[in-house]
């Protein structure tokens, strides 16, 4: 009953996926009238149309992998080295630092909209990749910092000791021991980095104004009208080529992301 149960539950929660992937091989026109999983006369036309359409969206996938790819570097940067700090290194309000950092997790991002978008308004960086890529380099992503700093906390400290007496300093021990060390880790932050980061709406569409640097969520957009007919058959289309980067990362990256979530913590 059990396998039964999830079986059924697994069959709810793809079914629109299902049903939206049927919908992009059937015409504009009976796309609601016809609710089955099987297209009666398959057409790859909703295809052609929607890669065709608002100038080519082709631009739109390669602005979103930009993003994406900068902002796992950066993520993967900035946060391996905040959590070394707070993991290893000894300072002056370390534990007030890590607890406000910690808090940070909980304040929703729609609260620092406005002084952000203010200063990026001022410094002319709107309608650029800038305030979407630059906070990504400055480890702004608390969460990545605490998974991080519990998998370092889990690598003994005989090693950095023994560092220490060939005359390693603190970057070099990061670079040479602790970084090699935290690949499960650093693969997991690159997986969920990239899968936020292509499906981010808000941000993209807050900065972005030009469709020359639109992502492809606000491609999307695109093909819904707010007054006329919306062309559903190309956004379904490009919905499902939208599903393809993720679906490729997190299968090349299952193995470790799990290892990487069932190794943080453990001492």
């Amino acid at each position: 009953m059990t396998h039964a149960f999830l079986i059924l539950s697994a069959i709810s929660m793809i079914y629109p996926l299902l049903w939206m992937l049927a919908g992009s091989f059937k015409s504009g026109t009976i796309i609601f009238r016809d609710p089955s999983l099987i297209p009666h006369a398959p057409t790859i036309a909703n295809y052609v149309a929607g890669w065709q359409s608002l100038g080519g969206f082709g631009h739109f996938f390669v602005n979103s992998f930009v993003i994406a790819a900068v902002t796992v570097l950066g993520t993967l940067f900035s946060c391996s080295f905040a959590a070394y700090a707070f993991a290893r290194l000894d300072f002056a309000f370390k534990r007030i630092l890590f607890a406000v950092m910690l808090a940070t997790i909980m304040l929703p991002f729609h609260v620092t909209v406005v002084p952000q978008y203010i200063v990026f308004s001022q410094l002319g960086w709107v309608n650029t990749f800038v305030p979407i890529l630059l906070p990504k380099w400055l480890a702004v992503d608390s969460f990545f910092i605490f998974l991080l700093v519990q998998f370092i906390r889990g690598i003994p400290r005989e090693l950095d000791e023994a560092a220490q007496l060939d005359g390693c300093g603190p970057i070099r021990i990061y670079w040479q021991i602790i970084l090699p060390l935290m690949k499960p880790a650093l693969a997991t932050a690159a997986i969920f980095a990239f899968i936020w980061s292509w499906n981010d709406f808000f941000s993209p569409l807050l900065y972005l104004t030009d469709p020359k640097v639109y992502t492809v969520p606000l491609g999307l957009r695109g093909f819904v009208a707010s007054e006329g007919e919306s062309a559903w058959g190309s956004l379904f289309a490009m919905s499902i080529l939208s599903l393809i980067p993720i679906f490729a990362v997190f299968l090349y990256g299952q193995k470790f992301l799990v290892r990487g979530i069932s190794t943080t913590g453990l001492k």
